[in-house]
C-alpha cells in the first residue's frame, strides 16, 4: 500500500495517533523510492555515535550564566553588534578543541535584553562560508527585518537590522539563523541566543530568575560535532547531550521554600522535551508570546522545538523524589532513530537553605480571545517517503522561494487548522505575530483549549489537529513552518504574504 492511499484509510477508520505510527513503521519497507541502505547506513550512524559517558564532557559545574550583549545605545535605544564566525572550544579534556560556529565566540549567544518601546538596531556581521541571516523568533518585527530566507547576509557582509519594541511586547524570544537549507546546520553548530523583552508592570518582577537554555550537542570520538546522518536528516537531529545554558547536567541553587521565575528555551533541533521536577511545586505563567492571565499548577511541560515557557518554581525537596528538571520519556514518531526510552537528568536542584516563600500574585495580565475569523485556512503536514528529495510538505508542496501560498490581510483575523497526516510530531511555528489555540483533537476528538495564552511554536503529534487564531499586525512576506529545522531545510515550509 503506498502513502497516499494508507493516509486516505487511516483517515476513514480514524486511526489513533499510535495506531497510525505503528501501520506505516510496518509498511515503510514495502514504500517505493525508499532508499533502505541509507537508512540502514542511518541507524549504523546513530548506533555507532559514542555514549555520552565515554567522552568525558564535564558535568554537574553550577549552571552556567548567561552573558549579556554589550548595549551602546542611550535611555530607551538597544544598540549592539553580533557576529557569526566559527571558533574552537574546548569542550572534552584531552582532546583536541571542537570547532564550532558562535555569535561573539559565545554558546549559547549573548543574551539580549531590551525594554517595551525601545528602539532596537543590531548590526550582524557574517564571518561564515555560508549565508546566513539572524531571525528574531517570535518577535513583532516589520518583515524586511525578520531574517527570513529571501533575505540572506553573504559570507563578509554586514547588515543593520532596526526595529521598535512595541507596549505589551514582554516575553521569552530568541534569536537564530534562517538561511534556507543552511538553518539546521548552523543552529547544531552553535548559533543560537536569547531575546528577552521586559514590562515596568511586570507583576513577577520581585522574583529572582533563572534563564534556562536547553539544546542538544551531538559529537563524534574525537570531540567533535558530528554531521548529519541519514536517520538525522530523516527523523530531526538529536544528540547524546541535552545541555542548559552550555553546561551538562550543571546544579541550581535553590532554598527551601523559595519561589523562583524560571523562563525556559527548547533550542534543539528537534528533540521534544517532556520537562518535570518531581521534587518541587510548578506553576506555569508564561508561555512563548509572555504572560497568561493567571498561574497554573502543572505536573509536567511539553516543550517542541522552538518553543519557550514561564514557570514559577517552589523549592519543597519532597522525601524520595528526585530534586532534578528531568526529561521524560517521549515518543515523537521517530523512523529511523531510537525513541528517548529513558528519564534524563537534564539539571540537579541542590537545597540552599530556607527562605520565606515569595507571593505569587492570582492574576498576571489580562488576555482577550480574538473575535470570529474572516478567513479560514487548512495547512496539511504530511511526508512523501517515495520522493527524497520532497519528503516533508506543506500541502502537498516543497518550499519554493519563489511562489506565495496564501494571501492574507493586516488586521484581519484568520483561523487556520494545522493538520498532521504524518507519522511524526511537526512543530508549527509561524513568524510576525502570537497566535492563539483554539481547540485541538486528542485521538481525534476534539477538546476546547482549557486556557488562553499567547504563543508561536505548537506541536502537531501524529494524526491530530490544531485549531489556531492570529492577527498579522504588519504587512510583508511571512514565513510558515515545522520548525524541526531538518524538515524546515528539507522544504516543509511555506509563505503567507500579509497586505496593508
Amino acid at each position: 500500500m503506498d502513502r497516499r492511499h494508507f493516509l486516505q484509510w487511516s483517515s476513514a477508520l480514524a486511526l489513533t495517533p499510535l495506531l497510525l505510527r505503528q501501520a506505516w513503521a510496518e509498511s515503510m519497507t514495502d514504500m517505493p523510492g525508499i532508499d533502505h541502505a541509507a537508512m540502514g547506513h542511518g541507524l549504523a550512524g546513530a548506533a555507532s555515535m559514542p555514549a555520552a559517558d565515554s567522552l568525558g564532557l564535564p558535568r554537574g559545574l553550577p549552571l552556567p550564566s548567561l552573558s549579556r550583549l554589550e548595549n551602546h545605545g542611550a535611555a530607551g535605544h538597544l544598540v549592539g553588534q553580533l557576529a557569526a564566525a566559527p571558533v574552537k572550544l574546548p569542550l572534552l579534556p584531552g582532546k583536541p578543541a571542537s570547532t564550532c560556529w558562535a555569535y561573539n565566540g559565545q554558546i549559547p549567544g549573548p543574551a539580549i535584553v531590551a525594554w517595551e518601546g525601545d528602539e532596537v538596531r543590531l548590526r550582524f556581521t557574517n564571518q561564515l562560508s555560508q549565508p546566513s541571516t539572524i531571525h528574531w523568533h517570535g518577535m513583532p518585527v516589520p518583515a524586511a527585518q525578520d531574517g527570513n530566507p529571501h533575505d540572506p547576509v553573504l559570507p563578509g557582509q554586514t547588515r543593520d537590522y532596526p526595529f521598535r519594541l512595541p507596549a505589551d511586547s514582554a516575553a521569552s524570544y530568541w534569536y537564530h539563523p534562517h538561511p534556507h537549507g543552511y538553518t539546521g546546520q548552523q543552529a547544531y553548530m552553535g548559533l543560537a541566543g536569547v531575546f528577552v523583552v521586559k514590562s515596568r508592570h511586570d507583576p513577577l518582577a520581585h522574583l529572582p530568575e533563572q534563564w534556562l537554555v536547553l539544546s542538544d550537542l551531538k559529537l563524534d570520538a574525537h570531540g567533535q560535532i558530528a554531521a548529519n546522518s541519514a536517520a538525522d536528516q530523516h527523523d530531526g537531529r538529536e544528540g547524546q547531550f541535552v545541555l542548559v545554558n552550555g553546561g551538562w547536567q550543571p546544579v541550581i541553587a535553590l532554598a527551601e521554600g523559595e519561589r523562583q521565575r524560571w523562563r525556559i528555551w527548547n533550542a534543539s533541533s528537534a528533540r521534544i522535551l517532556k520537562l518535570a521536577l518531581p521534587a518541587h511545586d510548578i506553576q506555569l505563567v508564561g508561555t512563548d508570546g509572555g504572560l497568561i492571565a493567571a498561574p497554573r499548577r502543572i505536573e509536567t511541560l511539553l516543550l517542541s522545538p522552538g518553543e519557550r515557557a514561564e514557570i514559577v518554581i517552589t523549592g519543597r525537596f519532597a522525601a524520595g523524589q528526585a530534586s532534578a528538571l528531568q526529561a521524560l520519556p517521549y515518543n515523537r514518531g521517530k523512523a529511523m532513530g531510537p525513541e528517548q526510552s529513558t528519564t534524563l537528568t537534564l539539571a540537579t536542584i541542590s537545597r540552599s537553605g530556607s527562605k520565606a516563600t515569595a507571593e505569587l500574585p492570582t492574576t498576571l495580565r489580562p488576555i482577550a480571545p480574538l473575535g470570529a475569523p474572516a478567513v479560514k485556512r487548512v495547512v496539511n503536514f504530511s511526508e512523501n517517503m517515495a520522493d527524497p528529495a520532497a519528503m516533508f510538505l506543506i500541502n502537498g508542496k516543497k518550499f519554493d522561494m519563489d511562489r506565495v501560498d496564501f494571501t492574507g490581510k493586516v488586521g484581519q483575523v484568520e483561523e487556520w487548522d494545522i493538520v498532521s497526516q504524518a507519522h511524526m510530531d511537526h512543530p508549527f511555528h509561524i513568524h510576525g505575530t502570537q497566535f492563539q489555540v483554539i481547540a485541538r483533537t486528542d485521538d481525534v476528538v476534539w477538546q476546547d483549549e482549557p486556557f488562553l495564552a499567547w504563543r508561536d511554536v505548537v506541536n502537531i503529534p501524529a494524526g491530530e489537529t490544531v485549531r489556531l487564531r492570529f492577527v498579522q499586525r504588519l504587512p510583508g512576506l511571512r514565513m510558515f513552518h515545522c520548525h524541526i529545522l531538518e524538515h524546515e531545510d528539507a522544504g516543509m515550509m511555506a509563505t503567507l504574504d500579509v497586505q496593508a
